[in-house]
């Protein structure tokens, strides 16, 4: 907050200095063409000496303000960012507010980004769902289950274009619009690297990606993929974990194997959209 004085007593300054001005150029003005009446009075020439001896300090004071907060800016952008460590933001270009948001931070406490919500296991999803095709290898195929089958479609919603099911489509809707609302600039920098992908999770022979089931996506900022499991994730992906969050998804940050491009649906909000006969 301290950082900003400056910038505010600049601003006051500048807009006494008009007031100023008009006071000198009206008492000038009352000197040089008195139409032939009295004088200004020693009182009121003491008073037009003081207004400048004023106005010069003060041009002096902007002048010392402006240096300072070039200074404070200056420091600023060279101080290491919270978290960030040896990853700081580039400071080196006219658009590096939004170039931050691609950039690399490591991701705090990540083992509890998504506490108060379930993850969805694949005993679960076959218990309320059934398997989404009878088989399952760790390549992309497509679902043969009537009743998800009958509810995936394909939209444009907000930044990106997704195969998932009807709820979770909506559901991204209103996370994509708040995130359009609060953070445009962000919001023009969501890519996604994939939704739909009825597979096996890779390296298992037992357990169903949630991607199988239409209820999970990959994001990433501005086409630059996260790498998986380095425990860093990109600053948009953690400003967007936030909106995510408050809608009932998971984020993948909190997985053993860090996936933190990775969004899918918590079984609390599965439940809820079962519960409302959705699904």
């Amino acid at each position: 907050m301290l950082r900003f004085v400056p910038a505010i007593i600049i601003a006051t300054a500048l807009l006494l200095v008009p007031v100023i001005w008009v006071g000198l150029d009206h008492l000038i003005s009352a000197e040089d063409y008195g139409g032939g009446g009295a004088g200004i009075d020693s009182g009121a020439r003491i008073e037009l000496e003081r207004m400048r001896q004023q106005l010069d300090s003060l041009n002096t004071r902007i002048d010392g303000l402006e240096r300072e907060l070039a200074r404070v800016g200056n420091d600023a952008a060279m101080a290491p960012q919270p978290g960030a460590e040896d990853q700081g933001f580039r400071q080196s270009g006219p658009n590096d507010i939004v170039d931050a948001y691609a950039q690399l931070v490591f991701i705090a406490d990540r083992r509890n980004v998504n506490r108060g919500m379930t993850v969805l296991n694949t005993r679960y999803l076959v218990d309320k769902l059934g398997r989404p095709r009878a088989d399952l290898t760790d390549q992309c195929q497509s679902i043969t289950n009537e009743r998800l089958a009958g509810q995936l479609v394909v939209e444009e919603v907000g930044p990106i274009r997704v195969r998932m099911l009807k709820p979770a489509v909506e559901s991204l809707r209103t996370v994509f619009e708040k995130i359009r609302r609060t953070d445009p600039d962000l919001y023009a920098k969501i890519n996604t690297s994939g939704s739909l992908c009825t597979r096996l999770v890779r390296g298992s022979s037992t357990s169903i990606s949630n991607h199988s089931y239409g209820m999970a996506l990959d994001l990433n900022i501005d086409g630059h993929l996260d790498s998986l499991a380095d425990g860093k994730t990109q600053l948009g992906l953690t400003i967007l974990a936030d909106f995510f969050r408050t809608e009932g998804w998971i984020w993948g940050a909190g997985f053993g194997r860090e996936d933190s491009m990775h969004f899918e649906v918590s079984r609390e909000k599965l439940d809820e959209w079962l519960e409302a006969g959705l699904l």
